[in-house]
């Protein structure tokens, strides 16, 4: 059976600084589908995070292309197997130059939190009681 996978395609002011940064999360890069204007990070056998230069980004749209700093156009969401996960990936965020963001949100069998990373893209780190979940 075919797993589907999700390519997110992000506009990036700085292609090897925001590569640094996911690295620095513990992604990696794919250099088979990276360039000087293109880094492929990879987040797990599912998700593909594509950053792409303005330039290049602009390729792919005939669209303003949002000042994610100031503009919201897409929130991220990625899931987490524990509590200290979703504490941990979000330090390693800030520590590698991202800026946390919002207060975390605990509801008992969820928990989550978020950061925005270099460019102002928003990601949240979310974890849910797998007893809930399956209820």
């Amino acid at each position: 059976m075919h797993q589907q996978m999700i390519f997110v395609n992000l506009a990036t002011n700085d292609v090897a600084a925001s590569g640094k940064f996911f690295t620095d999360l513990g992604c990696t890069i794919d250099p088979q589908f990276s360039t000087d204007d293109c880094s492929c990070v990879v987040i797990s056998d599912t998700i593909v995070v594509m950053l792409l230069s303005r330039q290049r980004y602009a390729e792919f749209t005939k669209k303003e292309i949002a000042d994610s700093t100031k503009t919201s156009e897409v929130l991220i969401g990625l899931s987490a197997e524990s509590r200290e996960k979703v504490d941990e990936l979000v330090e390693k965020a800030v520590a590698a130059g991202g800026t946390a963001t919002g207060k975390p949100q605990d509801h008992g069998h969820m928990y989550s939190r978020a950061f925005d990373d270099l460019d102002g893209h928003t990601w949240e780190v979310v974890w849910m009681d797998p007893a809930v979940v399956r209820g």
